[in-house]
């Protein structure tokens, strides 16, 4: 929004000519007032032409005569006490609404800096510009100040019936049964459409927030095609369509998402990344930004972060028994080296501050460096790293060593100095715990001396290794019981007569899964796996040790949870490398 001026921008859109824009400017000095107030009265442009080429421009919601019922202040939010009248009308600006920190704000010149500090000043909040016309501004702000009400009170709708119509189209199309495939679905958006009804586009994205929220999705992708939007929602690991808002609507949510990310709006070339945090009835909800440019527009995708939908405890992740036993006696260890390996999306963050929190004590100094910090946690010194100042995983670690931790968690371990300073860690005293891209907990020994980590510093600092996967939980309302057959299974005979499989249901929208758990392998190492590492043996090898000890690979672990009716055989052999 920065870095053009508002003739500047007239000009690129071929409104006027450089003659015109210095007419303008002799004008404005000899009888002052704003550049497109003069651009105006000269008749140079229409106000509605300034209103159109700046939102267009600039990425940021416009409004004109066409969608004037979409700016109206709302109510009962006290917009009145932050924007005094005196104020709004003297420098045309008019409040429209309030979420958390965020003041929109409609203006006819969004490129007035001096105009957005002092707003900025005088509400305590972040500014949200939108544009429109100064004549409907100040008609607004005559008819919300000294009369009580906006002149567009009499709309009955906030959406436009472009808006409605492609909602109430995509409804019809549920309600006739669309087409389930095993991968892709729709989900219905009825109860965002009711949240909807009354509400302005602004406020649209909080509630494909909230509706992302409440269908337990992890991530929200927004994407621009050339004559429309793909809104879909990824639960329990899987994408899934759903109902989109209309084409037009593009600009304004991508705008919306972007300040409230705290991005630049103006910045349509480059992709970036933020976050946003939000209020959820009693808990707050962290939520990651990236945009990127695609042929059509910008997409965005906001992976959402829910400590309260989360328990960040190893008992209630779905580890087995045994399993967790394993676990604790390892993070009982004074030091060592605990590593959580799997592939992207395979919840190992979440283990790994379950792990953090498991070696909680107010006697430990804990530190972590993370890249985000996805969950924040009460008593732990937690960094994000920031390479673009020169503050990565190795030179957090390097400053931690100076910091007297006992404990420290590493987010991921991507290369050989940061591998190899947690290793000297663990080597001096301290239990360093962090994450590794592998497709087994064998592989991950491997892999760290591939990347140059010496057989002889892994052998006496490894404590464990755990690897997971995240397989989908069947929907305990319609899960459909048969008898197994070795033929049907590989060979494989199950202790249970009976075993489960998904059907579909209104309860897990007709997907026969709802929620997830966590399919694992604890790899120990004693003296045995010690001895294999000291001669470089490979992952094949160290595995059959593992499993000659009582390890359950994530395949044998994912059987269990079969024969217990959780999952189904299918999807153990989806998720897992044996299968």
């Amino acid at each position: 929004m920065q870095h053009l001026k508002l003739g500047e921008i007239l000009i690129q859109q071929g409104l006027i000519t450089e003659n015109q824009l210095n007419t303008a400017i002799e004008h404005q000095r000899k009888e002052k007032g704003r550049i497109g107030e003069v651009l105006i009265k000269l008749g140079i442009i229409t106000e509605e032409n300034m209103t159109t080429a700046l939102g267009s421009q600039l990425g940021i919601p416009y409004y004109t005569s066409d969608n004037i019922d979409l700016m109206r202040p709302q109510k009962d939010q006290n917009l009145e006490k932050l924007i005094p009248a005196d104020f709004a009308k003297k420098n045309c600006v008019l409040p429209i609404s309030k979420h958390l920190n965020s003041l929109t704000c409609a203006v006819p010149d969004p490129l007035d800096l001096l105009l957005l500090d002092n707003l900025r000043r005088i509400t305590g909040h972040e500014i949200n510009l939108v544009v429109a016309p100064q004549s409907i501004i100040s008609n607004a702000i005559d008819n919300f100040y000294f009369q009580g009400s906006s002149p567009i009170d009499s709309k009955p709708t906030m959406l436009s019936d472009a808006v409605q119509k492609s909602y109430h189209k995509k409804d019809e199309h549920l309600k006739t049964g669309p087409k389930k495939t095993q991968e892709t679905a729709e989900l219905s958006l009825d109860k965002l459409i009711e949240r909807a009804e009354e509400a302005p586009v602004i406020k649209l994205v909080d509630l494909i927030i909230r509706q992302a929220i409440d269908e337990r999705a992890s991530d929200i992708h927004i994407e621009p095609f050339e004559n429309k939007i793909n809104l879909r929602y990824r639960i329990d690991g899987h994408l899934y369509l759903l109902p989109p808002p209309a084409p037009h609507l593009h600009l304004p949510i991508v705008s919306r998402i972007k300040i409230l990310a705290r991005l630049d709006i103006a910045e349509k070339r480059l992709p970036q990344d933020g976050a946003i945090s939000a209020k959820l009835e009693d808990r707050m909800v962290d939520l990651r930004v990236s945009t990127v440019p695609t042929i059509w527009g910008e997409k965005v995708v906001m992976r959402i972060l829910d400590k309260g939908a989360i328990p960040l405890e190893l008992t209630s992740l779905g580890f087995d028994p045994k399993q967790i036993d394993s676990l604790r006696k390892a993070l009982s260890y004074p030091y060592g080296l605990f590593f959580v390996t799997g592939p992207t999306g395979s919840g190992k963050s979440t283990t790994l501050y379950a792990a953090v929190n498991e070696t909680m004590d107010p006697k430990k100094n804990i530190l972590t460096v993370e890249d985000p910090v996805e969950y924040k946690i009460e008593g732990i010194n937690q960094v994000a790293v920031k390479p673009d100042i020169g503050l990565t995983f190795a030179t957090a670690l390097k400053a931690f060593l100076r910091q007297d931790p006992d404990v420290i968690m590493v987010g991921e371990t991507r290369d050989l100095e940061t591998a190899s300073i947690c290793v000297r860690a663990a080597l001096t005293g301290h239990f360093v715990l962090s994450t590794l891209h592998t497709n087994d907990a064998a592989s991950a020994i491997t892999r760290l001396m591939d990347i140059g980590i010496p057989n002889y510093l892994l052998t006496p600092s490894l404590v464990a290794i755990m690897g997971q996967r995240l397989a989908r939980k069947l929907c305990q309302k319609c899960k459909e019981p048969y008898e197994p057959s070795p033929d049907q299974h590989g060979g494989i005979i199950f202790k249970s007569d009976l075993i489960y499989r998904p059907k579909g249901c209104e309860e897990c929208k007709n997907t026969g899964f709802k929620g997830r758990i966590v399919v694992a392998e604890v790899l120990i190492v004693n003296d045995e796996i010690r001895s294999l590492i000291s001669r470089s043996a490979t992952a094949g090898e160290l595995k059959d040790c593992a499993r000659k000890n009582g390890m359950l690979t994530i395949f044998d672990s994912g059987i269990k949870l079969v024969e217990k009716g959780l999952t189904s055989f299918d999807e153990v052999c989806r998720i897992s490398v044996e299968g």
